[in-house]
């Protein structure tokens, strides 16, 4: 299989949230036939699903791989679990690690297991901020440009970690 771009998000809020994303970080760079080429910095967000959950340590990565969609997303599937996600009844629910398999190149994959682009990347401000610090011009399969879709993402309290600016237009709720 030829090699593409592929971006995951990352995110973890429980057991030392900024470990996990350092370690899965890793774990992506160790991936076979797989380059980490560009990690975002660690921003901080507000749960998206129950509010009673600490708040959220996400990341996004730009990995170049000839991985097939299906083994990567195994793969990150494998990274979670030795992180010790444990999947359960609660949507969006606290963890110790979610990654997701945002973008594969210029696919677009409408399966029961497995949907790029990731269904959730046009609202998520705590996906697209850290996608366009780490790939300002992208399109988005089906979806347009990054640009356009961060137009209408308001930053709903995501911040940057390091204390550095947010990349791309800043929108606000009173924008």
């Amino acid at each position: 299989m030829p090699s593409v771009t592929a971006y995951i998000g990352l995110g973890s809020n429980l057991d030392d949230p900024k470990h996990h994303i350092r370690g899965a970080m890793e774990a992506l760079a160790r991936l076979p036939n797989t380059t980490l080429i560009r990690p975002s910095s660690l921003y901080r967000s507000a749960p998206m699903g129950p509010q009673d959950q600490p708040e959220y340590v996400n990341a996004v990565a730009a990995l170049q791989t000839s991985l097939s969609p299906w083994e990567l997303m195994a793969a990150l599937q494998a990274i979670e679990r030795q992180h010790g996600r444990v999947r359960g009844a609660v949507k969006w629910g606290p963890r110790t690690l979610d990654l997701d398999l945002l973008l594969y190149g210029d696919m677009k994959i409408h399966e029961t297991a497995l949907t790029v682009p990731h269904p959730g990347l046009p609202e998520r401000p705590f996906v697209l901020y850290p996608l366009a610090e780490i790939a300002p011009g992208l399109e988005i399969p089906g979806k347009g440009s990054l640009e356009a879709l961060l137009q209408s993402c308001p930053l709903h309290g995501l911040a940057r970690l390091d204390g550095g600016e947010i990349s791309g237009p800043v929108v606000t709720e009173t924008s």
